[in-house]
C-alpha cells in the first residue's frame, strides 16, 4: 500500500473529520484522480516532439501517456482536425498517492526559487491545479530533455464540496502552499 494512502485511512481523515465538523464519515473529502498533461503546441511542424512528451509523461507517471488531438480546425492556429495538441495521463489509485507522495517530498522542493505553490489554484468545485515550468522529476535525465516539451500541468480532482475542504485536504498530505486560503 502507498505510504500516503495508509496514512490518509490511519491518520489524515478522522483528523479532517473532527476539524472539519462533519457528522459522516463518507462526507470527507478524499483524492479521486490526478490529471498530468503536457501540451505540444509544436508538434503539427515536429511529430519527433509527440513521441518525446509521451515518453517523458509514461515514465513521470509509471503508465501509458494518451496523445489528445485537436477537435476542430482553428485557421488563425494553424491548426488541423485530428493533429497532436498534447499528451496526458489520469493517476488513480495506488500510482495517486505515489505520484503525490513523490511531487510533495522530492519534485517540489528540487524547483528552482521555490517558494510554495499558489493557493490561487482551487476552481471554486473542490479542485486544484498548479503546474511546473520546467520537469525536474527523477525519472527523467536531465541531459535527455527536449527543449520543445517543456512544462506540465496537474490536476489534482477531490470528492470535497468546497475549495476550503479541497484546502484543508491537501494541507494534511504537507502540500505546500504558499499564502494563506481565503474563501
Amino acid at each position: 500500500m502507498a505510504r500516503l494512502k495508509n496514512e490518509y485511512k490511519v491518520k489524515i481523515a478522522p483528523k479532517l473529520k473532527e476539524t472539519l465538523a462533519l457528522s459522516n464519515p463518507m462526507q470527507t473529502p478524499k483524492l479521486v484522480k490526478i490529471v498530468l498533461n503536457i501540451g505540444v503546441g509544436n508538434a503539427s511542424t515536429d511529430k519527433k516532439i509527440v513521441q518525446t512528451a509521451v515518453d517523458h509523461l509514461s515514465r513521470i507517471a509509471g503508465q501509458k501517456a494518451v496523445v489528445t488531438k485537436a477537435r476542430k480546425s482553428i485557421a488563425g492556429f494553424k491548426i488541423r482536425d485530428g493533429w497532436p495538441m498534447g499528451v496526458k495521463v489520469t493517476l488513480r489509485g495506488e500510482k495517486m498517492f505515489e505520484f503525490l507522495d513523490r511531487v510533495v517530498t522530492i519534485v517540489l522542493p528540487r524547483v528552482r526559487d521555490f517558494r510554495g505553490v499558489d493557493v490561487k489554484g482551487f476552481d471554486g468545485r473542490g479542485n486544484f491545479n498548479f503546474s511546473f515550468k520546467e520537469l525536474v522529476f527523477p525519472e527523467l535525465d536531465l541531459d535527455e530533455l527536449d527543449p520543445n516539451v517543456s512544462g506540465m500541468n496537474v490536476t489534482i480532482n477531490t470528492s470535497a464540496m468546497s475549495d476550503a475542504h479541497a484546502y484543508e485536504l491537501l494541507k494534511a498530505f504537507n502540500f505546500p502552499f504558499r499564502g494563506t486560503f481565503k474563501s
